[in-house]
């Protein structure tokens, strides 16, 4: 069994509101030293497989489908 180990974060060029508002929050809370949030997801995936390369091209085809919106977003991936 490998575990993968995936991670969403809006592209560094998209506008991230989420970030923004977080950001403003911790502002109004009295963290001020914090000058950018960006906002992810982070997924863990256990695969039913011993072949490390059949796992690799399998989650970044499961990436590139359904988990990130590669015209917006970056991901990147470990296996374990």
């Amino acid at each position: 069994m490998i575990k993968a180990t995936v991670y969403v974060t809006v592209k560094q060029n998209v506008l991230d509101v989420q970030g923004s508002a977080v950001q403003g929050a911790l502002h109004s809370l009295g963290f001020g030293e914090v000058n950018q949030v960006r906002i992810g997801k982070y997924l863990e995936l256990k695969l039913d497989t011993s072949d490390k390369a059949e796992a690799e091209a399998r989650v970044k085809t499961m990436c590139e489908k359904l988990l990130a919106n590669t015209v917006i977003e970056d991901y990147r991936f470990e296996l374990s």
